[in-house]
């Protein structure tokens, strides 16, 4: 097997990790800062604007863990103690009597002077209604003290947080109703290619159905981003550039197709023309003439036309931006180490993303690997690393990247 590449530059082709460093630092200039305020029923997927710090304590007072009885330790000598109330979830409790007990509920209040709680279960309830306790008790057991989980003016949530459904909950724990999230990015979506026909239409000759942009506007709507549809883009240079120029009040061009080298690089020749290129020709497989730049000031990312190409450098590349110019922080997705169940002879150039699943632990691969077999990814749950000028044998460690990381 040959030691694993250095990642950076194969050739004249950008490495992986510079790419995703240049999209990052153009996120990070031009983070989205408009925001909204919303109710907790409409954040979910939406991103934090301001740090959630806590207004109260949680719990806030000592409550029960147990359903048992709270008792002061001091009062017990080994005989029965007598209930002198009763305490439910919900309910304010009397100071404790010397020489009692309490009976109590999991999530009561435990009454002051009470320094224990003795589940129910290593508890006897004797026939005078007094409880002998027959086990050795602690100070403090069972009882969850006041500001376990919170402390007023305590960092709960760092603005630039995905809100998901546990942050939902945690928000209303607090008793937050409407939390300030960030605006959504505004994506213009659109195709390029007089080969492409939208489903439901009859194909003519040459020509394929457009899988690329129903793919990505479903992945932008759960990326949580505001998908303007742009429609197909035929290969013409002058409507290219006027359909470009009317996409003015968007925070992304994203397109597919038309950013190969040559005669019909439209997407590419209006950017030098109109714009900048900032990233071109990236040393991963596949996805290598993945484009970035701007138009007239919108920023662009022209992602390759395959479906699997499409797939593989949005899921790399394209959401950590988005994601950052939310103001998201931790937008790479989690990689792991895992024994790769198949052989991979021939070391390449480029950085390979292969659709792939887990079998018994071994990442296995799809039979057919070419960028325009889109099946491949509904076969696999993961993208299997191989790193540039490197080759495999049963059992070598290879990055797997699950499909659940990236799809939202």
């Amino acid at each position: 097997m040959n030691p694993v590449g250095k990642p950076g530059k194969a050739g004249s082709l950008l490495a992986v990790e510079v790419a995703l460093a240049r999209l990052l630092e153009m996120a990070e200039a031009s983070k989205i800062r408009e925001r909204e305020r919303l109710p907790l029923a409409r954040i979910q997927g939406r991103v934090l604007a301001d740090d959630l710090i806590s207004t109260l304590d949680l719990p806030p007072w000592p409550n029960s863990a147990m359903d048992g009885y709270a008792l002061r330790l001091a009062d017990w000598t080994g005989e029965p103690l007598e209930v002198s109330q009763k305490i439910f979830a919900g309910n304010a409790p009397q100071p404790l009597e010397p020489g009692t007990c309490a009976r109590i509920f999991t999530g009561a209040p435990v009454p002051a002077g009470a320094d224990c709680v003795e589940m129910q279960e290593n508890a006897e309830v004797l026939a005078d209604e007094r409880i002998r306790f027959a086990e050795i008790m602690t100070p403090g057991q069972n009882i969850r003290p006041q500001g376990q989980e919170t402390t007023v003016g305590e960092l709960i949530l760092s603005a630039g947080t995905r809100l998901g459904p546990i942050e939902q909950g945690l928000a209303a724990s607090l008793g937050c109703a409407e939390l300030d999230v960030v605006r959504k990015v505004r994506v213009a979506v659109l195709s390029t290619g007089d080969e492409l026909v939208e489903p439901g239409q009859t194909l003519g000759p040459g020509q394929i159905y457009n899988s690329n942009r129903v793919l990505l506007c479903s992945w932008l709507q759960r990326l949580g981003c505001e998908v303007i549809d742009a429609g197909i883009l035929p290969d013409d240079l002058v409507t290219t550039r006027a359909r470009l120029g009317e996409l003015k009040d968007v925070d992304l061009i994203l397109s597919t197709g038309g950013v190969s080298v040559g005669e019909a690089d439209f997407l590419g020749i209006a950017l030098r023309e109109e714009g900048e290129l900032t990233l071109w020709k990236l040393a991963i497989k596949p996805g290598k003439p993945l484009t970035v730049g701007h138009f007239r000031g919108v920023p662009v990312i022209g992602l390759p036309g395959n479906p699997a190409s499409t797939l593989v450098t949005f899921a790399l590349l394209a959401r950590p931006y988005l994601l950052r110019r939310q103001g998201v922080k931790e937008v790479e997705p989690l990689k792991i180490q895992v024994p790769a169940g198949f052989v991979w002879p021939k070391a390449g150039n480029r950085r390979e993303y292969l659709r792939g699943r887990l079998e018994s632990g071994r990442a296995i691969i799809y039979k057919n690997q070419s960028s325009g077999v889109l099946r491949s990814a509904a076969w696999a749950d993961g993208l299997v690393e191989v790193l540039e000028g490197r080759t495999l044998t049963e059992g070598d460690c290879v990055g797997f990247i699950p499909l659940s990381e990236v799809l939202s």
